[in-house]
């Protein structure tokens, strides 16, 4: 009898946990299908405000330094040939290839 009731619980766990493994995360997006996808050493674009409450956004050339699960490092490029690191949302970068070069 013992045997006969360990084995149901068993049996009603696997259903549990087979019904419920989809939904323990969510799936992984495929990254190079995601445009939000950023390699070290990529060219980005940084949408640059000064004050949160400010309209007008600076389009920034940079470099992709580091990578974290939340933010992406860059490297900004001074005028005088220095540069700066920044921790910025990846939300606020865009890929270089996304920019339209006009020819002048």
């Amino acid at each position: 009898m013992k045997l006969f009731q360990i084995t149901i619980v068993v049996l009603v766990l696997l259903i549990i946990l087979a019904i419920a493994f989809p939904s323990w995360a969510e799936r992984a997006p495929f990254l190079t299908s995601n445009p939000n996808y950023f390699q070290v050493g990529q060219k980005v674009i940084w949408l640059y405000k000064a004050r949160a409450d400010s309209s007008d956004v600076q389009r920034i050339p940079a470099e992709v330094v580091k990578l974290s699960s939340k933010q992406v490092q860059i490297k900004v490029y001074k005028h005088n040939n220095e540069f700066v690191n920044r921790w910025v949302n990846p939300n606020k970068l865009e890929n270089s290839q996304k920019v339209k070069r006009s020819v002048i």
